[in-house]
């Protein structure tokens, strides 16, 4: 692993005083008599046995760190041809097409004219299709094309290899905490309104 791959798979996984590290490096805002960033750690209440409120927000800083650091790490050894807006854009209008523009931009927070743009080029590449809106004439609903799926499926698979390849990395026991923690990671997954 190179020093632009982020901290090492010991140092991810380590005591409270090495979770302040950033890509490598101690972040210049650390405290010097800890070793920890509060910014990184999300713990600024200093010394002492950390309370359940404090453990549960460290594990809270560490499980985003670890978690958006894996997915940059994804995509940018993915090199998908398709830029990630355009990507979510599409697993969206998959998962809850066909959408209009309007709706769609709500679903990815973005304004409507920034939807509109990504649904050019998505439409330019021949990975959506836009229909007739049957209620409203004026209007069109977008699907994803036979294109479009077959572009998911190949940046899923091969980001599932890029995942295999590091999961390939840690040792049998690793692999099963990470087996085990499964279910508790996909329910964060689910919205309190779902």
């Amino acid at each position: 692993m190179t020093s632009t791959d982020g901290p090492s798979p010991a140092r991810v996984g380590c005591d409270r005083a090495g979770s302040g590290w950033h890509h490598g490096a101690m972040s210049a805002a650390t405290d010097t008599t800890s070793g920890r960033d509060p910014v990184e750690v999300g713990d600024a209440h200093g010394s002492g046995d950390p309370g359940p409120d404090e453990e549960q927000t460290e594990l809270a800083a560490r499980l985003r760190l670890a978690v958006g650091r894996l997915h940059r790490r994804i995509r940018i050894d993915g090199r998908e041809s398709v830029p990630p807006l355009q990507l979510s854009a599409l697993v969206t209008v998959e998962q809850h097409g066909p959408l209009r523009l309007s709706e769609l931009a709500r679903r990815e927070a973005v304004t409507a004219p920034t939807m509109s743009r990504v649904l050019a080029a998505l439409d330019e590449q021949g990975l959506v299709v836009r229909t007739v809106d049957p209620q409203d004439a004026r209007g069109v609903r977008i699907t994803l094309s036979d294109k479009g799926a077959a572009v998911l499926a190949e940046v899923r698979s091969h980001r599932t290899a890029l995942v295999a390849r590091r999961l390939a990395r840690l040792d049998a026991q690793q692999r099963a905490a990470l087996r085990d923690a499964l279910p508790a990671l996909e329910a964060l997954l689910v919205d309190e309104d779902d």
